[in-house]
Formats: structure tokens, C-alpha cells, sequence
């Protein structure tokens, strides 16, 4: 709602129905349309940030029901979007969110764990550059594990957590890893986070998952600019 007093004229309304804009300038109260005819600019790097953002915000939505430590910016999500729209652009359905290596799920001062996917002894393994005795008093290991799902027209990426205890891990090398045969599933993908109190490491997903490569190709941008109306030349 909108209320101005100027001259004696009382002026409501609400902006977004009325399809005005009411503001001041040099003491007169101006209203003009707050619609305009000319057509939205949409080039191709204008529109590769539009569906970048546009996974960004869909990933985030999937995510932000665990325990995210993205410190040092205005928000959680804020930390979260500067490093998530540094990740290849997807021409995907509006909601799909899609697993590939690169997504954040940790940003802070403490040094980050190197960790890759291998095969320890026959069996999978997640496998860090971390050792049990390099570990200081007060910090613990977070694993966040990633599914894609592409049953129905939208694929989608679930997200959980679990705090680990040393138990969980076996050792490779000198260094601690995870075994288990889900390290060989392609359709999933892991990050482990070390923390302590309100500092973290800062840490991206790594999988053998590759079902997001066929969202950009350029066929799949040219299906998307289709559906949206395409590209202003």
C-alpha cells in the first residue's frame, strides 16, 4: 500500500495492481506506469546468467534445510551464490537442479581437505590428504551426501549431512578415507567439511556423476532459449 499526502490529495493504492509508481521530485508527486513496452533485453551471456542464477537458487532451495557454514558475507545464501554461479551453466527446466563436481557446500578460514574418489584394496573410497593426527582439539568431520534423481520430467538433487565419528573412517596411506561401496555410484556425490565451533573448511562436492553433461551441450541451449522466448539478435 501506498499513501502520499500532497495539496490535500490522499493518494492509495497498491503499486504492483495499479500498474503505477508514485515518487517525488522537486517537491511534485509524479505517477507513471510502472509497465513498459520495449522489449526485455536478452542476449546469449545475459541469458547464460539468468539460467545460471536460476540453478543457483534451485540447488539452495534443495540445500538450505542442513546446517551450512558459508561465513564472512552478508548471508549464508549470499556466501552459498558467489561460489555456486562460478559453476558451468546448465539449460535445464525451471527446478531442476542437477549433481556435478564443483558445489559448494562450505566456505571459511580453515584449510580445506583435499578428497577424491578411488579404489582402496578393490573396494570405493573417498579418500582425503587429512591425517587423525593432524586433527586439534574441538574439530570434527561433516560428510554432506548428494543424490540426483531423474525419475519424472524435472531431475532433482537431495541433500543430507551427518556429523562422523573416527570410527567412520578407515586409513589409506596415513590419511583418512571413507570405504563403501556408494563411492562407486555414479548418480551421487559426497564433500567432507571440517569444522570447529564457527569456523569451517572450505569444501565442493566431488562425484563420478556425468547426467548433467547433457545439459550443456548446445542442442540443450538451444531447446532452452526456445522455451523462453529467444534471443534478442
Amino acid at each position: 500500500m501506498a499513501k502520499d499526502k500532497l495539496s490535500g490529495l490522499m493518494l492509495n493504492g497498491t503499486l504492483k495492481k495499479s500498474g503505477v509508481t508514485f515518487y517525488h521530485r522537486n517537491g511534485q508527486l509524479i505517477v507513471r506506469s510502472s509497465h513498459s513496452n520495449e522489449k526485455r533485453s536478452n542476449t546469449r551471456a545475459q541469458f547464460n546468467a539468468r539460467m545460471r542464477m536460476k540453478h543457483t537458487i534451485a540447488l539452495w532451495q534443495k540445500m538450505n534445510h542442513c546446517d551450512l557454514m558459508f561465513l564472512g558475507r552478508k548471508s549464508t545464501y549470499a556466501g552459498f551464490a558467489s561460489l555456486a554461479n562460478r559453476l558451468p551453466v546448465v539449460y535445464a527446466s525451471a527446478g531442476a537442479t542437477l549433481l556435478m563436481p564443483g558445489i559448494p557446500v562450505s566456505d571459511g578460514p580453515m584449510t580445506p581437505i583435499v578428497q577424491r574418489l578411488d579404489t582402496v584394496e578393490g573396494t570405493p573410497a573417498l579418500v582425503t590428504n587429512l591425517k587423525k593426527s593432524t586433527l586439534q582439539r574441538g574439530e570434527y568431520l561433516k560428510l554432506y551426501t548428494l543424490f540426483q534423481d531423474t525419475q519424472g520430467n524435472t531431475p532433482t538433487v537431495s541433500f543430507t549431512e551427518r556429523r562422523l565419528a573416527m570410527s567412520d573412517f578407515a586409513t589409506v596411506d596415513g590419511c583418512l578415507a571413507l570405504k563403501g561401496d556408494e563411492f562407486a555410484n555414479d548418480m551421487m556425490g559426497w564433500a567432507l567439511v571440517l569444522v570447529n565451533d564457527d569456523r569451517c573448511s572450505t569444501q565442493a562436492v566431488v562425484t563420478r556423476c556425468t547426467y548433467y553433461e547433457r545439459f550443456t551441450t548446445e542442442e540443450a541451449f538451444e531447446k532452452a532459449v526456445e522455451r523462453y522466448g529467444g534471443l534478442t539478435k
